[in-house]
């Protein structure tokens, strides 16, 4: 009898430390959940307007990418203009030279 109620302890103890641990972390999700509306608060954003603030990184995002492809052409277009003008001028060079 002695075992048997040993286990049904060990089972009423794990039962409830689980317990605890379910309630500690809604606790931890609420605490974060209430620190993160009170974040984006304080920067003048509502709760509800999710939808907009996500269109509007999204926004942001395709505007940086823009941005970004930009100036990845106009690098490419000014190492071309780099390139041109010393071919260029080598040419230039050589016609010179042996046009003498």
């Amino acid at each position: 009898m002695t075992r048997v109620q040993a286990a049904d302890v060990r089972a009423i103890v794990a039962e409830t430390l689980a317990e605890q641990q379910r309630i500690g972390r809604d606790d931890i999700d609420a605490m974060v959940l209430k620190a993160v509306a009170t974040t984006l608060t304080s920067f003048g954003i509502d709760e509800d307007d999710r939808k907009e603030l996500r269109s509007d990184f999204q926004h942001l995002r395709r505007w940086r990418r823009g941005i970004e492809q930009a100036e990845s052409y106009a690098f490419k277009a000014v190492i071309t203009v780099i390139v041109t003008g010393f071919v260029v001028a080598v040419w230039l060079g050589i016609k010179a030279t042996l046009g003498k």
